[in-house]
């Protein structure tokens, strides 16, 4: 049988740029001859993280529409029949036996293509709320993965497969490098550890929030603080012995093993990774995201009594409060704690490609 030949495309952002590069990984580990060729968009994230991760990555000239009027909007047809006829040109060069989108930019004119050339599909929607792409793309693919559920009201549900989202198999047991996430972030191993996630580009309210209590929560905790590379500049001055400031955390499994408390946006491939992680988290939504999914998404964990919330809008009032009845409560970090793990779906990333498997046997 010749090799599988598969076409991934996903990125904008981290959280569709790892469930990808997840995917990925398996296809290779369950058919190591197979051929995997990612399509993302030129000058995001993707262009550098899929080729550190051991995967060619070609690049379509695409990106988002303006929600406020632009001028940038003026070349959004042209990026899209350029895009289009870009995503033909890679099809054909590159037969593909199946086409994978996990959302962003250019997944939209990939599987388009596929679609149209009769190339089996299949979308990995990893939010509570569905991107514009994800929804126009549903009505032709032939499976949609999803990660939450009530989505039958934006999808066909006869191709729905609850698969949740995948993870960093490296996530899978943190609780054996506590020991080594000390050493290699130096913290000190008899005081509590606060990590802070703001994701892969960095959450301006969220470092503005870190900035303006750090002295107060540094008398409860030391901290880990992952501001983002558009931010780093602004604060790495503020690193001292017991507050860490990154741009970047290379190695999240041992921030996650590090952390006794975390504070994050609610970006669904984060969410995901947070209940396979199991620790006590303070959810911050970003009221910046497309129908306020983020808020939508942190609310689903917050109803099982898994994890607080608190919105941008209410946090000088009552952040501190909120943060002094977690720290002080043992019983309500322990009952979090527990609950958020049993939302965990460490299997993710295998039932995906199981139904992957079962495309390409169609």
């Amino acid at each position: 049988m010749k090799p599988y030949r598969i076409i991934i495309s996903g990125g904008g952002t981290g959280g569709h740029i790892y469930p990808a590069i997840s995917i990925a990984n398996e296809c290779k580990r369950r058919w190591p001859d197979c051929e995997i060729l990612f399509v993302g968009a030129r000058d995001r994230m993707e262009m550098e993280k899929v080729p550190a991760a051991g995967f060619p990555i070609k690049g379509l000239w695409i990106s988002g529409l303006q929600r406020s009027l632009s001028l940038k909007n003026i070349a959004f047809p042209f990026k899209v029949v350029k895009s289009l006829i870009d995503a033909g040109r890679i099809i054909n060069n590159f037969k593909p036996d199946i086409a994978i989108g996990t959302g962003g930019y250019a997944s939209g004119p990939l599987l388009f293509k596929a679609n149209q050339k009769g190339i089996p599909t299949l979308i990995q929607e990893q939010n509570s709320f569905p991107g514009i792409t994800n929804k126009l793309l549903s009505k032709k693919v032939k499976r949609i993965c999803v990660a939450s559920k009530g989505l039958e009201r934006f999808f066909p549900k006869d191709k729905m497969v609850m698969t949740g989202n995948p993870v960093r198999q490296d996530l899978l047991d943190i609780t054996s490098k506590k020991q080594q996430a000390i050493e290699f972030f130096g913290l000190d191993e008899n005081k509590k550890t606060l990590l802070v996630l703001g994701g892969s580009l960095g959450a301006r309210r969220l470092n503005q929030l870190i900035d303006e209590n750090s002295a107060q929560l540094l008398k409860d905790v030391q901290i880990i603080w992952q501001c983002g590379k558009f931010y780093y500049e602004t604060y790495k001055a503020k690193e001292q012995k017991q507050l860490q400031v990154k741009a970047f955390l290379e190695r999240m499994d041992l921030a996650y093993a590090a952390a006794d408390f975390i504070i994050s946006r609610s970006g669904a491939g984060t969410i995901s990774e947070l209940c396979i992680v199991g620790k006590p988290v303070i959810f911050i939504p970003s009221p910046h995201v497309a129908e306020d999914h983020q808020t939508k998404n942190a609310q689903a964990i917050v109803q099982e009594n898994a994890a607080v919330m608190i919105k941008e809008s209410d946090l000088e009032q009552n952040f501190m409060t909120l943060w002094k009845g977690l720290i002080q409560d043992s019983k309500k970090q322990e009952t979090l704690s527990k609950n958020i793990k049993k939302l965990a779906l460490p299997q993710a990333t295998s039932h995906i490609v199981n139904e992957i498997e079962q495309l390409l046997n169609e």
